[in-house]
């Protein structure tokens, strides 16, 4: 589970985050595609929440890039 005290610094505001345990696996790019929820850092070395879900799909894409994340790095704070 992804812990809100290790959030990374490039996470814009809001209940969604990646935490420091990211590696840059790919999976969540995969399954967000196109929908620029998140966002490589620029070294490449991981990804954070570029823009907040916003709307049913967004949520939904939210929801499956943090089920399928092998790190578990992807959050919700629910705020």
């Amino acid at each position: 589970m992804a812990d809100k005290n290790n959030k990374l610094a490039e996470n814009v505001p809001g209940p969604w985050y990646v935490d420091s345990t990211c590696t840059p696996c790919r999976t969540c790019m995969e399954v967000a595609g196109a929908d620029a929820i998140f966002k490589y850092n620029d070294g490449e070395t991981y990804v954070y929440v570029h823009t907040q879900p916003a709307g049913d799909e967004q949520l939904k894409v939210a929801e499956e890039a943090a089920a399928v994340c092998p790190q578990n790095a992807i959050g919700n704070d629910g705020e």
